[in-house]
Order: structure tokens, then sequence, then C-alpha cells
């Protein structure tokens, strides 16, 4: 089996949903019903391997992501998925145009400004609404610095080379 980093993980079972085999999802992508595009699921429970598993069929239940896996007909059937990890294989995403990245690619960048002081590197990020926002985290040996850095392109984004793994931005190393 592919190593665990070969997976990206997009939610979790949940829960059941009716008596005919249908799963609640507690989904991380975005928009929370785009999980169910996927038609092949990785899932796993504590302690067990990824084992791949066919969606027939996902949609939106009012306030819930839920879902019909192969084989699973009855109530009973479903629940023994609840508290399963679901992942994709990485190849599995979808081709990005020019200039677009996913979350996980960013995550670990080194930050430099333009001007090449080094702020970090991106620990995680998160949504606002308006844009996204990294986190860059600085150790100076002696304390944890953390920089939130709005994700906007051109603006305070300059450049991202993803072979160098290095982001460069227009900031006050300051702020």
């Amino acid at each position: 089996m592919s190593q665990s980093n070969d997976y990206i993980i997009l939610g979790e079972i949940s829960g059941v949903h009716g008596i005919k085999g249908w799963v609640k999802v507690f989904s991380h992508t975005s928009p929370r019903e785009q999980i169910t595009e996927y038609k092949e699921w990785f899932i796993k429970r504590r302690g067990d391997d990824w084992k791949p598993i066919k969606v027939v069929d996902g949609k939106k239940q009012g306030k819930n992501i839920i879902a019909l896996l192969e084989n699973t007909h009855y109530r009973d059937q479903a629940e023994a998925f609840v508290g399963s990890e679901i992942a994709i294989h990485k190849d599995q995403l979808k081709e990005l145009a020019e200039g677009q990245y996913y979350w996980r690619d960013l995550i670990g960048l080194s930050v430099e400004t333009k001007e090449g002081e080094k702020l970090g590197i991106i620990d995680w990020l998160f949504d606002t609404g308006s844009n996204d926002v990294l986190i860059v985290k600085d150790t100076d040996g002696t304390e944890i610095k953390e920089r939130m850095l709005p994700y906007i392109m051109g603006d305070v984004i300059q450049s991202i080379d993803l072979e160098k793994s290095l982001m460069i931005v227009d900031w006050d190393p300051e702020f």
C-alpha cells in the first residue's frame, strides 16, 4: 500500500443516516459538498491501512453531507464506517490553472520579503471569507513568532516557487 503522505484527508464519516446504509460525512473541502465529487475514497480507521471504497451516491442533505458507499445497504453496515477518515490519493486531485495552488502545497514553504529577510515557514492557512490568510511561524531559538499574512497575489504575495520551496512577499517584517 502507498505511504500515508500519498493521501489527502478530506473528512471523516461522522455517523449514519437512515436505515438504507447512508453515512453522514464531515467534510473539510470547500464547498463542503465537493467531497462527493470524488467517486472513489480511501477510508481508514485508527490502526488500519487505507482501503479503497467506491462512492455510489453523495449529496447535501439539509446542513449535512451524506453518502452511500458500495456494498452498504443497511444501517448496521454503515455503522462499521463511523469514525473512519476519508481521503483521496494525491493523483486524484484536479490540475489547477497556472498560478493556483492547493493549500497543502503552500504549507511548509519558506517565506521571505522581497528584500531577502526570512519571515519563517507557512504553518497553516485559513479562510476569512474575503481572502485566505497564511500563518507564518518563525523560531529565533527563544520564542516562536507567528505572523498572519493575507494571501493576496500581486499585492502581498509576489511569487511562489514550489521547486525552491519559497514564497516571496511584500511585507514589513516588524508587522
